[in-house]
């Protein structure tokens, strides 16, 4: 609004200013110049007795003397003449009426002074029975017996005061149009660059620091516009910082693995990160979206930490995911005001310290079993416990048999630690496929023969591939020779590539007595043995590794392998290798 503006209260305020200083000077000029006409008046007046008083001292002729005195006077002015207290002379005046009594003059006490005293006067009179004022000066005659009266309307005065007061009063008027002009012209020079700055400090609120204030004057407001200027850009500046910091410390919160929860007294949720909201919903079992609510024996635990203001860590166990909780007193200014929750998922850990335990289980007991046959059988040869040659013999062998067995099995451990170190080395080369699945199958062809088991082959014709020879034999030999321990007499195994999507296929697929669907997921796992279903048709005992090594040669060449199976149906294993 408009009387509510800057504009308007400056040039309020010029105005009552210059209206009061032009009322005061405007009243005290009309009292002056009232003042001053009626004593120019009065000494006109004086001047006129005086002229008369001489014309009546020079002049002996009566006639001659009233005719001379009465062309001296003004038109305005009327003389009484007492040559003594009887005798007296009037003029005619047509300006003042009614007509002054002769007697008035001796009998009024402020004026018949002249009379007595002989010392002049000058009075500002009311005329009897009327309400017109006059001024009278009176003054005695040279020889000092009689007495000269000079006066004239009091209207001549007050006419003239009020063509003085009227020219004031336009003068004034006057003014204080210029000034009204002046005024608005002054307060919205003054205000441009304040209402320019307030529509900058309305962007600034909201954000926008690009808007800059036009330096128009050098004056206060122009430094006040500079200092405004250089206040945008070091806000800018810092704003901009902080803006910075924050999207930097939020984004290390968001790529933390960790969970970050900040409380404060109260125990308000102040700042979390994403695996934190993970955690809460894990921990209260509930979606996202309530995933801030903390649970009772944490918010327990983060009062302890913030009354007693000491670390304290805790585990947590939350749908089958082990938790480390570590939660420190947040201080601000030497006082704590919340808490710090660090929070770590130690799953992995306790599965990793988990499987090492059961790797060393599982190796002890793949080993204690060869090496107590071994120390068995060595015993019974060095008692003589085996009488012929053809018994040490068959000790020997069974000696023999189970040290290539626990050779295999660390051979089998090495190339399996070098692979898990990212230690294995591929060397692809172009590969005819057709005779390379050929030579691997008849390698089998003599014990599926004994075992009465169909080996059969399909592999297409001319097609090349690039991958490594020796490591997909490898790959190739562990599975066929899977299938051959788990497949009865009289079965059939089926070894089949075919390319598809610029992908080699291989199936190895045998009427076996298959895998059940829970041990499925974890054949390929270091020392798994499916006890339930996959019996083993022939004495020939495995490591347990193989699977696991044949998944890191098929992982090294880009591909992947899953089974497929069924109890008493049979199993197959797929693996495919990408093109390169």
């Amino acid at each position: 609004m408009l009387w509510r503006s800057v504009v308007f209260k400056l040039w309020l305020t010029i105005i009552l200013l210059v209206a009061f200083v032009l009322m005061i000077l405007t009243v005290f000029l009309l009292e002056f110049f009232e003042s001053f006409y009626v004593q120019e008046a009065e000494e006109n007046l004086m001047n006129q007795a005086e002229n008369v008083a001489v014309v009546i001292d020079q002049h002996d002729d009566t006639n001659l003397t009233l005719d001379t005195i009465d062309q001296l006077l003004a038109p305005q002015s009327k003389v009484t003449v007492f040559f003594s207290e009887h005798d007296y002379w009037q003029n005619v005046s047509e300006e003042m009426q009614p007509s002054i009594e002769p007697s008035w003059f001796i009998s009024n006490d402020e004026i018949s002074g002249v009379f007595n005293t002989n010392e002049s006067v000058r009075k500002i009179t009311t005329l009897p029975n009327s309400n017109a004022e006059i001024i009278i000066v009176g003054m005695p005659t040279v020889d000092g017996e009689g007495a000269i009266y000079v006066y004239q309307s009091l209207e001549v005065v007050e006419e003239t005061t009020t063509k003085a007061t009227k020219i004031i009063l336009l003068a004034a008027t006057i003014a204080i149009v210029l000034t009204t002009i002046f005024a608005f012209f002054l307060s919205s020079r003054i205000t441009a660059p304040l209402i320019k700055m307030r529509k900058v400090a309305g962007e600034l609120s909201r954000g926008e620091f690009n808007t800059k204030v036009p330096v128009l004057t050098h004056d206060e407001i122009g430094e006040l516009a500079i200092s405004f200027n250089r206040m945008r850009r070091q806000l800018n500046y810092h704003i901009t910082a902080l803006n910075q910091e924050k999207s930097q410390l939020s984004s290390i919160l968001k790529s933390m693995a960790d969970g970050v929860i900040t409380v404060n007294k109260q125990l308000g949720v102040m700042l979390i990160n994403p695996p934190a909201e993970q955690f809460l919903s894990q921990l209260n079992k509930q979606g996202e979206k309530e995933g801030y609510m903390l649970p009772q024996e944490l918010r327990e635990d983060l009062q302890h930490v913030i009354e007693q203001e000491k670390e304290y860590a805790r585990e947590f166990v939350a749908q089958g995911r082990n938790f480390v909780l570590v939660m420190t007193p947040l201080y601000i200014e030497n006082e704590a005001r919340g808490a710090v929750a660090i929070i770590r998922d130690m799953t992995e850990e306790r599965q990793l310290d988990k499987l090492r335990k059961d790797f060393l289980a599982n190796v002890s007991h793949e080993l204690r079993t060869p090496i107590s046959m071994m120390q068995g059988y060595s015993e019974a040869i060095v008692d003589d416990i085996a009488e012929s040659k053809e018994e040490k013999q068959e000790l020997a062998q069974i000696i023999y048999d189970e040290s290539l067995r626990m050779g295999r099995l660390v051979n089998e451990l090495l190339d399996l630690a070098r692979m898990e170190a990212g230690h294995i080395q591929i060397h692809k080369e172009n590969v005819n496929v057709k005779p390379f699945v050929s030579r691997i199958v008849k390698k089998f062809n003599s014990i599926a023969d004994e075992q009465d088991i169909q080996l059969i082959e399909q592999v297409p014709l001319d097609l090349e591939y690039s991958f490594d020879p020796d490591r997909i034999e490898q790959v190739l030999t562990n599975l066929i020779d899977n299938a051959m321990r788990h497949t009865p007499t009289s079965g059939e195994i089926e070894v089949k590539v075919e390319e598809t999507n610029q992908e080699l296929q291989f199936y190895i697929k045998d009427n076996g007595s298959g895998i059940s669907e829970e041990d499925l997921p974890f054949i390929f796992e270091r020392f798994y043995k499916s006890d339930k279903a996959r019996t083993r048709t022939s004495q020939k005992k495995g490591t347990g590794l193989g699977l696991s090594i044949v998944k890191h040669i098929i992982e090294a060449h880009g591909g992947s392998i899953y089974a497929k199976s069924k109890v008493n149906e049979g199993t197959t294993f797929v693996f495919t290798i990408p093109s390169s």
